[in-house]
């Protein structure tokens, strides 16, 4: 008989049982693999404010870039109002818009007093690109208003270190000049607002162009003072009724 007739039989034979144990093992390895817990994310509010982090910063400390302004330290109150202001359409920016459309109430509280509560550096401000004069009339409407045009000083609501007020007023410092700008004429055209009283809307719709960069320029330059966390409530008897702002 020739050596092929009888291979023939034997690989008839023995290639069942080679394909039985390849897949037999290949489902050990899918069984095992099933049985393998995969890792998960920690479920802690430092791993479910990444989407936000990821443009304002690993602590909310804001970027380079004039559009993501810094959170940290701001009053709990404020940053929940912005938060729900953008969920709730009051204020437009479509990725903010998009990110928390679906969040509620509380979580949106969680995310906002847990950058209230942070902490890190601020960066040093910018050097003046504008003349003296023109930071001199920044400097008079923030320290001291414009009685005249019926303009609050700034500090009479953001306080005296620009640091905000608690529950709800934000700190003016650390922010960028063309940021600073772009939300006062966004209350001026009246594209951002919040709840009525909107006193907002109503101081920047007195300021003219060059007063409005007159406060963004002067406000870019200023330093953080030692200690900025914003002043307490009811330090300061406001110019002005806000909506936001529980009275």
């Amino acid at each position: 008989m020739s050596p092929r007739r009888i291979l023939r039989p034997l690989i008839a034979l023995v290639a069942p049982l080679g394909a039985a144990l390849l897949f037999g093992t290949t489902g050990i390895f899918s069984v095992a693999c099933a049985q393998t817990p995969q890792p998960k994310a920690p479920d802690t509010i430092e791993s479910r404010v990444q989407g936000c982090t990821a443009c304002h910063g690993s602590h909310g400390q804001g970027t380079d870039n004039d559009y993501f302004p810094r959170l940290a330290g701001k009053p709990a109150e404020y940053l929940y109002n912005q938060l729900m202001n953008f969920r709730d359409g009051r204020r437009k920016y479509p990725p903010m818009n998009y990110l928390v459309t679906y969040l509620s109430d509380e979580y949106l509280h969680e995310i906002a007093t847990y950058f209230s509560q942070q902490r890190p550096p601020y960066p040093p401000p910018v050097k003046p690109t504008v003349g003296d004069s023109v930071l001199a009339r920044g400097e008079a409407i923030v320290l001291h208003g414009d009685a005249g045009k019926q303009i609050p000083a700034c500090a009479a609501c953001h306080g005296g270190k620009l640091t905000g007020m608690e529950p709800a007023i934000p700190g003016l410092v650390g922010l960028h000049s063309d940021y600073i700008s772009a939300q006062i004429g966004a209350w001026r055209s009246g594209s951002r607002h919040a709840k009525a009283p909107d006193c907002m809307h109503e101081i920047a719709t007195r300021l003219t162009d060059d007063d409005v960069n007159a406060v963004a320029a002067w406000l870019s330059t200023q330093n953080a003072p030692q200690n900025p966390v914003p002043a307490a409530a009811g330090s300061l008897k406001t110019p002005l009724a806000c909506g936001s702002e529980p009275q």
